[in-house]
């Protein structure tokens, strides 16, 4: 199982990215899809999360801005990020909890991350 992130790239105070982090591999779907992000000087910080039923969560700073959601027939996750500042200059993560075949276990699922994306905000 991979999960491959892209998307990310350098853009102006008040542009837009759309991060993809897609999910591979002999999987049934996602469950749980996150990104997180780790500046320069700070604690990797949890920005945005979705639950298979379309729950979301997002940090303060991000609220309103950014948006994450699921292609489930793609399994892959969105996060559309909007009006961005310099402080949302940041390696992004993204993890997944994944449903897997398991002939023991229904609902049986487990973690995965990807590897980062850098997103840089300049002024």
């Amino acid at each position: 199982v991979q999960l491959q992130a892209s998307g990310g790239g350098m853009v102006q105070t008040g542009g837009s990215l759309t991060l993809s982090c897609a999910a591979s591999g002999n999987i049934i779907g996602i469950k749980v899809m996150a990104w997180h992000r780790a500046a320069p000087g700070k604690q990797r910080e949890l920005v945005a999360v979705i639950t298979k039923d379309g729950s979301t969560s997002y940090t303060h700073s991000v609220k309103d801005r950014f948006t994450i959601s699921i292609d489930n027939a793609k399994n892959t996750g969105i996060l559309q990020m909007d009006s961005l500042k310099t402080e949302d200059t940041a390696v992004y993560i993204c993890m997944a909890t994944i449903y897997l075949p398991n002939s023991d276990y229904e609902g049986y699922a487990m973690d995965y991350w990807g590897k980062g994306t850098l997103v840089t905000v300049s002024s």
